[in-house]
């Protein structure tokens, strides 16, 4: 009975082992495809993108990114391991039927002692197998590391900083001085748009302007830029990717620390939790808030965010099936496309400027995310490069979408503002611009309560955007900071010409105390 019963548990390890080996056989190429089609597909700047993303609704994300992840890196290497298990065992079973009476003995002779080894083939093969599967995982997780800028991260977070304790201005704490009559503001994200695309008389890096009616925007309302032309803000660690951008933009805050802490049924767990973010200052102004966008707002955590900063009505995929914008079975790229977001969205504004109230109106456009983005069949085709022709047909309709809102009887009362969300993750469209051209995230303020002559040869930040944009709608900002942003209308110093860029993004990879507890916890005291 004892016998059996080690015999039994001899052979459960036996499997156990060889299970293991070829699971971590299987993740080693998966982690190594996994990498190079990262890269390939995506511009990512930080790990800290990736971490959040995977802490957040992936299974939310657009069916086209998901299918294109299973295609090149799950299923090669599971077929090629399952491949490679039925060999093994073929083998393995064959050795035990054909030479299971044939013992091999390697004898030798040690100090007069003859010794015999007795040699099992299956057993040699398989630490072989086993030494080539820790080699290829190792040789793996050290690809990754380097490539995907996890070494950096895990050498960061060794470090602290108190960049917040001395930079960071708590929104509660500052007096914020509406205008008497409130202004409408229509806040528009639009993905990775950059002033990159525009052409290279106008500030851009192209031969020929991807953006023409955002750049007449920008020369006929106000830009803030880093040159003399169009151009835009620099993205700090924590800040280059959607939801990281819009943080920034709205809260003065990059994201940080955050792995699977962004669940959006659980708030209270969630976001930047202790942020002061101008989702809440407008509501407590009695702003009435919605956000629309194209695609499931879970993903990424934008719906714990928004609603827990601000309570903002949401307009979604899901809206829009429920409001006969699109089908119930309807999806296209993230969810539906921007041709019928602007539908939507202008019915929704018309609902809005019925009411007394003032209102805020977000929404993120989809048609530009990487890696290809979407065009519409309406569009001409511009570019060879599908990218950049979907960056075309985006400004065509964007262009459309201001004309119709400034023919609005609100429009006199709206300030309307115009940002990217981040620079673009696509890697091929931006292969043949000048190496040393600085990329920018592009941003306009139309109908603004307020006038600059300081808005070129600026360094700032998306930080910046947030108190930019309350000064924008005519509020008054006593000493112009709010969170790590600067208010750009006033001749305050940015932390970017403060600092530089460099500092700021060594400082905000460190660890940081404040930011735990306050900001992200809302733990202070």
């Amino acid at each position: 009975m004892i016998k059996k019963l080690l015999r039994i548990i001899k052979e459960s390890i036996k499997f156990l082992f060889i299970f293991f080996t070829f699971f971590f056989l299987f993740l080693s190429q998966v982690i190594q495809l996994g990498t190079v089609w990262a890269k390939k597909n995506y511009s990512y700047s930080s790990f800290d993108e990736i971490l959040y993303t995977l802490g957040t609704s992936v299974t939310t994300a657009s069916k086209e990114v998901l299918d294109s992840f299973f295609e090149c890196n799950v299923y090669p290497p599971l077929w090629t391991t399952l491949i490679l298990f039925i060999i093994f065992i073929t083998v393995y079973v064959t050795y035990r039927i054909i030479f299971r009476n044939c013992n091999i003995y390697l004898k030798f002779k040690i100090f007069s002692k003859n010794l015999s080894i007795k040699i099992n083939f299956m057993a040699i093969l398989f630490l072989i197998f086993l030494s080539a599967t820790v080699f290829s995982t190792v040789n793996s997780v050290n690809f990754a590391m380097d490539k995907l800028y996890i070494g950096d991260y895990l050498e960061a977070n060794t470090k602290s900083s108190e960049f917040f304790e001395k930079n960071y201005v708590n929104p509660r704490n500052v007096e914020l001085e509406f205008p008497k009559e409130k202004r409408n503001l229509i806040y528009i994200y639009l993905e990775s748009m950059e002033a990159t695309y525009s052409d290279e008389n106008h500030g851009g890096a192209y031969p020929y302007n991807y953006i023409p009616n955002l750049t007449d925007l920008a020369y006929d309302y106000i830009n803030f830029s880093s040159n003399e032309d169009v151009g835009g803000s620099y993205m700090t660690i924590g800040t280059t990717w959607t939801m990281g951008g819009l943080v920034a933009e709205t809260a003065g805050v990059p994201i940080k620390n955050v792995f699977g802490a962004n669940s959006e049924d659980s708030y209270e767990n969630g976001l930047v939790n202790g942020a002061y973010a101008l989702g809440d200052i407008l509501e407590d102004k009695g702003y009435h808030q919605s956000i629309m966008v194209g695609s499931d707002l879970s993903f990424g955590g934008r719906r714990s965010y928004f609603e827990g900063h601000g309570d903002y009505e949401v307009f979604d995929l899901y809206t829009a099936r429920d409001d006969g914008i699109i089908p119930d079975d309807y999806y296209v790229f993230w969810g539906y496309e921007d041709e019928k977001l602007f539908d939507y969205a202008k019915q929704e504004l018309e609902k809005l400027s019925d009411s007394d109230e003032p209102f805020n109106f977000s929404m993120l456009t989809v048609d530009t995310h990487a890696a290809d983005g979407y065009t519409s069949d309406f569009c001409p085709d511009y570019s060879s490069d599908p990218y950049l022709n979907s960056v075309y047909c985006s400004d065509m309709q964007l262009g459309e979408f201001i004309e119709w809102i400034q023919d609005q009887d609100f429009y006199e009362d709206t300030t309307i503002v115009l940002t990217g969300d981040h620079i673009s993750m696509n890697n091929y469209s931006f292969d043949d611009i000048d190496e040393d051209y600085e990329r920018g995230v592009y941003n306009v303020y139309i109908n603004s309560a307020v006038e600059t002559d300081n808005n070129k040869n600026r360094e700032f930040t998306t930080f910046d955007y947030f108190p930019t944009t309350l000064a924008a709608l005519g509020v008054k900002i006593q000493g112009n900071r709010l969170g790590l942003g600067t208010n750009l209308f006033s001749d305050k110093k940015t932390l970017s010409e403060k600092y530089g860029n460099d500092y700021i993004n060594d400082e905000l990879s460190k660890r940081s105390t404040y930011y735990d507890a306050c900001i992200n916890l809302n733990q202070c005291k």
